[in-house]
């Protein structure tokens, strides 16, 4: 355990921050799934649009890579055609 006072309110933030990115980390998934379960193009669509500026929040925010973003926006872009 941390003994100096910035230590342990770093530790406090270090938390907040992990829980705060585990949840928008965790949406984005669900978000993903939804748009790889469907079988039908219209409704894959429609599930796309939030799923890519989620990504991209999660980009913009730090949550994730920006090269990790790109990578699953195109890959579900490519569902979504392939569709």
């Amino acid at each position: 355990m941390p003994q100096h006072k910035s230590a342990i309110k770093r530790m406090r933030q270090n938390e907040k921050r992990r829980n705060h990115n585990r949840v928008r980390r965790s949406k984005m998934r669900t978000l993903i799934k939804n748009v790889l379960s469907s079988t039908e193009k219209k409704e894959a669509e429609k599930h796309l649009k939030p799923a890519v500026s989620h990504i991209d929040k999660m980009a913009n925010k730090g949550v994730i890579h920006p090269n990790n973003a790109a990578r699953k926006k195109a890959r579900l872009t490519k569902h979504v055609n392939n569709l």
